[in-house]
């Protein structure tokens, strides 16, 4: 059974709860020069969590060389009024991701962490577009020269089960 949420809860990410079939498109080589992407399926499920001031993502991705599981959890900071994101990997289950920390402005949220990549420091972002009557798109950048470029290496698109908008 849910457990009520708070009455204050940020609506923010409301437009990703629930089942989702995601379409992933994901760029062969980071920071490489790379062109050639891979597309692949995944599934997703969504549940808020603290009361709504965060929410809980559960995945199942399938890469060509095999499904994987992983989880995304987002918690939302009332004093700072910013979002962090963390990511698991279930392949790597013991080593959560560097949060990326942000907020939305006009349906579309910017998220930023400095991190590391092959050992090189490197900034990472994140783009969450959640325009109403769209599908929710998210997509993952890097930047090896401190957010002067940005390498996009990672885009999905989110479709609700049942082939309805978002």
């Amino acid at each position: 059974m849910p457990l009520p949420p708070d009455a204050n809860a940020p609506s923010d990410f409301d437009f990703i709860i629930g089942d989702w079939l995601v379409k992933h498109k994901r760029l062969n080589a980071r920071l490489a020069g790379c062109t050639e992407w891979t597309e692949f399926e995944g599934r997703t499920s969504t549940m808020k969590i603290l009361g709504g001031f965060g929410n809980l993502e559960d995945n199942l991705l399938h890469f060509p060389e095999g499904a994987f599981r992983a989880a995304a959890m987002r918690s939302y900071c009332p004093t700072s009024g910013t979002w962090s994101i963390w990511w698991l990997d279930g392949r790597n289950p013991t080593a959560l991701d560097t949060p990326v920390v942000g907020r939305f402005a006009d349906h579309v949220g910017l998220f930023f962490a400095d991190d590391f990549l092959d050992g090189q420091p490197i900034k990472v972002r994140f783009i969450w577009t959640a325009r109403p009557g769209a599908h929710p798109r998210w997509e993952q950048a890097f930047s090896s020269d401190q957010g002067q470029t940005w390498e996009t290496n990672w885009e999905m698109e989110f479709i609700p089960v049942g082939g309805g908008e978002g």
